[in-house]
């Protein structure tokens, strides 16, 4: 589990952009399981992308017109999974987020904490082997927020799996096992932490 912090402009969003493979690098590399993503082709990116990377944005693009379960469903559907099957996977995240009294709801329905973790839930759908945040308790209250960030820190313990966040809040960060801290596009920083719970 690993934050990114720093000022605004100092390249957090770009890396974290980098990293998932939505922009290419100027200079230098990128490498997703061995493999350099710059020269691939737009549908190369987007099948790793599917395959193998969730994004939980601040702003969190649900589908208005989408229920939850619909919402979350979308990413097994275009990887190809039978219905039947998304179905159940997207009420069994539904629920492990909180919301399985939920899943006929659509956005404009939802709370803004709610529709974050329908959005986290959906980035968890195809059980990806990284999940990256970028500002994603921006626009929610410190409640909230702490919520989000203990799922994210909870399916981390129990999946192993690798989760990068970009946050303004030291408090939320501190839940990281990692900290890089940017300043002006490069790492200032880079320490490991205690974890707390």
């Amino acid at each position: 589990f690993v934050a990114i912090t720093g000022p605004s402009g100092s390249g957090k969003s770009t890396l974290l952009y980098l990293l998932g493979a939505l922009d290419r690098p100027t200079q230098g590399e990128v490498r997703i399981l061995g493999q350099a993503t710059g020269p691939l082709a737009d549908p190369a990116l987007a099948a790793i992308r599917n395959k193998l990377i969730g994004f939980v944005f601040q702003f969190h693009f649900l589908m208005l017109d989408l229920t939850a379960l619909e919402n979350v469903m979308v990413p097994a559907l275009v990887a190809g999974l039978p219905m039947g099957r998304a179905t159940a996977k997207s009420r069994e995240l539904l629920e492990k987020v909180g919301l399985s009294h939920r899943l006929s709801h659509r956005p404009a329905q939802l709370s803004g904490g709610e529709q974050q973790r329908v959005a986290v839930a959906r980035a968890l759908m195809n059980g990806p082997a990284l999940l990256l945040g970028d500002e994603l308790t921006g626009n929610l209250d410190s409640t909230s927020g702490e919520a989000i960030y203990q799922l994210l820190r909870d399916h981390n313990r129990s999946e192993g799996q690798t989760i990068v966040i970009v946050t303004h809040n030291a408090q939320l960060a501190a839940h990281a096992d990692r900290i890089i801290e940017m300043v002006d596009g490069r790492i200032r920083r880079d320490s490991a932490v205690s974890v707390q719970t």
